[in-house]
């Protein structure tokens, strides 16, 4: 048997998360001199609303002496771990896990554990969690599957939209002066997770509410092929539920869709996004 391990930035629902007795490692975060983890989450709810009243966090990435301790102690229930990593594209934690992996089972010759670097991040990294659950329950073995997710997760599509672009700009993603025009002009960018794991902006929308039917249009775009697998679709979003469901409406009226998954995007995603983030997750043909 085998036990799957994944870290925080899947933002998955805590029910979900133990009702599958899947365990996380947290990445950190600071928020106004105080440093957040493992051991003192703060609630999504309570981080945003600091960062509305101008609080700025940073994050930083699992290093390879906290991966290594808190793998040592896994190992002493489970043998066989597989473990699901944020995207190395946005975080260098897939290599401090998988150098900290290699040393352990250099040491242990009978543990063995495989690090799978997702590309994905915040829900996409969830839904490609949800599925990897799915299969073990029906009975697929880990490097099977595992062997399925470095086949298939490309296929695990990221779009979302951002209400402020100030955020993006302090980030690096997009640049001051189009930060600010693009404030002005009410304009509100559409960016993607690429096939090297990198978030990429993808075209601009003008007005939150066309930028939210956008989200849609895209899914209809990217999700030929891979109607059935869409049995589960998910949307995370930076305080802003009621946008949130408006998309899954605008989902389940255009794709009849039922099994559509909304949480709260977590602290280490949403430093880098800030408040007003809708994020829609799927399977399709191709990023």
């Amino acid at each position: 048997m085998y036990k799957i391990i994944t870290d925080s930035t899947c933002d998955l629902p805590a029910d979900f998360l133990k009702e599958n007795e899947i365990d996380c490692i947290h990445l950190s975060y600071v928020l106004d001199g105080v440093t957040y983890g493992q051991d003192n989450e703060l609630l999504p709810a309570t981080f945003f609303a600091m960062m509305r009243d101008g609080k700025m966090p940073t994050t930083s990435q699992i290093n390879p002496l906290e991966a290594k301790s808190f793998f040592e102690e896994k190992i002493q229930t489970n043998k066989n771990i597989l473990f699901l990593s944020f995207s190395s594209g946005l975080s260098g934690s897939y290599n401090s896990v998988r150098m900290a992996v290699q040393e352990i089972m250099e040491e242990h010759e009978d543990v063995n554990i495989r690090v799978v670097d997702t590309l994905c991040a915040s829900m996409g990294e969830g839904l490609l969690v949800y599925k990897a659950v799915q299969m073990k329950n029906q009975g697929m073995g880990m490097e099977e599957l595992a062997d399925w997710i470095e086949e298939n997760k490309l296929h695990f599509i990221h779009i979302f939209t951002v209400d402020d672009l100030f955020h993006l700009f302090r980030g690096g993603r997009v640049s001051r002066s189009a930060a600010v025009l693009g404030t002005l002009a009410g304009i509100k960018p559409m960016l993607h997770v690429d096939n090297e794991g990198h978030l990429i902006p993808v075209s601009k929308v003008r007005g939150r509410k066309k930028s939210l039917h956008a989200l849609v249009d895209y899914m209809a775009e990217k999700r030929s092929g891979f109607e059935d697998p869409n049995e589960m679709v998910m949307i995370s979003h930076g305080d802003v539920l009621e946008d949130a469901e408006y998309v899954r409406d605008l989902i389940q009226a255009r794709f009849g869709i039922k099994n559509i998954m909304i949480n709260s995007l977590g602290p280490v995603i949403g430093s880098h996004t800030g408040p007003g983030l809708v994020a829609l997750f799927f399977m399709g043909s191709e990023r």
